[in-house]
């Protein structure tokens, strides 16, 4: 049997007996770590590598490290990022503004670092969303721009520094988050805005951007898609991603768990897989949620395993990083920009 269809987080700082005895049978493709499994530099190096030693592979390990409200290694042993807008909005004009790119890039290569030196190797970042005055907050500010171009160039920027520091991005929300007036995390998203309006602003990042090697789908219904399921589990939402949109990577589900998506916990993951996406994201560490994840998942389809494969390919030897370097520069940067 092949590796389960899934990415799995632990429940805690250390790894107990039942979740070691649990990770080897299911054999998730990759796990995720959050705050509440990051205490210390040390442990959290403990952690990692016991994950990846429950199930005897080099199995990719996942954070959300974004900046802002959302980042899951925190002070005092790690570094604070300002939110993403903020950074971007620092700068004039920030699409054509080389010291912009170029301080987002510097951005993505410290956090890259910082997450491969703790045995963390994907980064859920960069977001592609448009921020628009109507986004909701729990979203607006992980975003990087209002506009196309200035998104595009921003999460490329990032993305750029992340692999760079041999650590890989995840493009999120597809096909774009940032009309939502709702918390997916609480309710589901409608975005009732004609498929042609998207197509030139929301959509476009994400087209631009196909070639990142992973892409995290939105829990978002857009009507004239699909008028009942969000994209995340319908059939044509995901192949519109595929196939209109060019987003032939590795496609897994946002937090299978998250209030948008409706009905059982089996259903959630049957949908999502049945729809189209190759992996399903759980993400609350619940041990019996898990179980359930898991067995109903089941293994990877073939095509998913070589999406897998293609992805994890790109990872990179990280480029010699100063970091001491790239920090002062990273500072003087953004203290010329907020000055």
């Amino acid at each position: 049997m092949g590796q389960g269809a899934c990415i799995l987080a632990p429940a805690g700082p250390e790894l107990p007996p039942s979740e070691v005895a649990f990770f080897r049978d299911a054999d998730p493709w990759a796990f995720i770590v959050f705050q509440r499994n990051c205490e210390t530099p040390d442990q959290l190096r403990r952690l990692t590598s016991d994950l990846r030693e429950s199930v005897g592979r080099d199995a990719p390990i996942l954070i959300d490290q974004e900046g802002g409200r959302v980042q899951r290694m925190r002070a005092p042993h790690w570094r604070e990022w300002m939110p993403p807008l903020d950074q971007v909005e620092a700068f004039p004009k920030a699409a054509s503004s080389a010291s912009a790119v170029r301080a987002m890039y510097l951005r993505g290569a410290l956090i890259g670092a910082e997450l491969v030196a703790h045995g963390i190797d994907v980064n859920c970042a960069p977001s592609a969303d448009l921020a628009w005055p109507e986004t909701h907050e729990f979203l607006r500010n992980r975003c990087y721009g209002t506009d196309v171009l200035t998104v595009t160039t921003m999460a490329r920027a990032c993305a750029a520094g992340l692999m760079d520091a041999g650590c890989l991005p995840v493009l999120k929300h597809a096909p774009g988050h940032g009309r939502a007036t709702l918390d997916s995390h609480k309710a589901l998203p409608r975005i009732n805005i004609p498929i042609d309006t998207l197509k030139l602003n929301d959509f476009a990042p994400f087209r631009a951007l196909n070639d990142l090697p992973m892409v995290m789908t939105a829990h978002i219904v857009l009507p004239e898609l699909d008028p009942v399921r969000p994209v995340t589990q319908s059939p044509k939402g995901i192949a519109y991603l595929r196939n209109n949109l060019g987003l032939t990577g590795l496609l897994l589900s946002d937090d299978i768990s998250m209030g948008a998506l409706g009905g059982e916990l089996p259903d959630r993951v049957k949908g999502a897989l049945k729809a189209g996406c190759d992996l399903v994201l759980h993400c609350n560490g619940d041990l019996a949620e898990m179980e359930t994840v898991a067995s109903t998942a089941g293994a990877m389809t073939p095509d998913a395993e070589k999406r897998a494969d293609i992805a994890v390919g790109q990872r990179r030897t990280p480029i010699d990083i100063d970091i001491s370097a790239l920090e002062a520069e990273f500072t003087d940067l953004m203290q010329f920009a907020l000055d």
